[in-house]
């Protein structure tokens, strides 16, 4: 059995193989057309998985050593997640200086709400879940304040 699968194989299995096209796969941007997906955003690819996404597009900008930006994270990933229209694409502030002075942000967490392009909604620091849910439905709805 084990000779037939090497035979039909063009390429012989090895574990090296094996995790480079897994972390190949990994390293692939979502764009898509569904809500609830969850992103690392830079400077790279903020243009075309944020501002050029038909879906909208919640941005959490923050950084590791910022204890408030850790609470808020999680909650912010399970009402995006749990309301499925709209994306989260997270930014990391230290690692992507120039978004983090595009976008004037001050005082972390900051998160803004775009849709079409546009930043339509903002708030800064942490919120209970109860409002991170309101403010995710506002913006899948363009109901927001």
């Amino acid at each position: 059995m084990l000779g037939a699968l090497a035979i039909r194989s063009q390429r012989p299995f090895t574990a090296a193989a094996t995790v480079g096209r897994a972390m190949r796969f990994s390293q692939r941007r979502l764009y898509t057309s569904k809500g609830g997906q969850v992103l690392e955003a830079t400077e790279a690819n903020f243009e075309k998985d944020v501002l050029e996404s038909p879906v909208p597009t919640v941005v959490d900008f923050y950084a590791d050593w910022c204890g408030p930006c850790k609470m808020l994270g999680p909650i912010i990933e399970k009402a995006v997640k749990k309301d499925g229209r709209v994306n989260l694409a997270k930014v990391n502030v230290d690692e992507n200086l120039t978004l983090a002075s595009d976008y004037k942000i001050t005082s972390l967490p900051t998160v803004v709400g775009f849709r079409n392009g546009e930043p339509v909604a903002a708030f800064v620091g942490m919120r209970p879940p109860a409002a991170v849910e309101e403010f995710i439905q506002s913006i899948a709805t363009g109901t927001e304040k």
